[in-house]
């Protein structure tokens, strides 16, 4: 084996090693929202789950040429608030085997929701919002 090949198969084994196996059932990481538009770090809060936007593919309000903020928030208050920075799980807490439950706040349209988030496969997350008993889902899938 030449030097260059084997410098290339110990990076390799070093990335290997370096990067940490996520359990089948861990909801932490970074998730790509189903629609593509914004990335999700997922993080442990000491007991809940906290879902921060930390990217969108349109960082920038095309009507005012300054940073996307929060401007569906019916609190007044609130509806300055950058979107990148915001946290959207509130009180997300485990609810059974790969289940978590709690709320999650809608940026598109300024509302919480009761929400649901569980670990669909090695690299998707189901992610569940309902009032009353309409609900709807997305599967949002592991950023890189």
């Amino acid at each position: 084996m030449t030097y260059k090949l084997r410098l290339t198969a110990l990076v390799f084994v070093a990335l290997g090693v370096a990067q940490p196996a996520m359990a089948a059932d861990d909801p932490t990481g970074t998730w790509l929202t189903q629609a593509g538009d914004a990335k999700i770090k997922v993080t442990k809060c000491g007991a809940e789950l906290c879902g921060t936007v930390i990217w969108l593919k349109q960082p920038m309000d095309t009507d005012t040429g300054k940073p996307a903020v929060d401007n569906k928030n019916p609190n007044r208050a609130l509806a300055n608030r950058p979107i990148i920075g915001l946290q959207l799980f509130e009180g997300i807490r485990p609810d059974g085997p790969n289940k978590w439950s709690g709320r999650i706040y809608n940026a598109d349209d300024g509302q919480s929701y009761n929400s649901h988030i569980s670990v669909s496969g090695p690299e998707t997350l189901k992610v569940e919002g309902c009032v009353g008993a309409l609900c709807g889902a997305e599967t949002w899938t592991r950023a890189r």
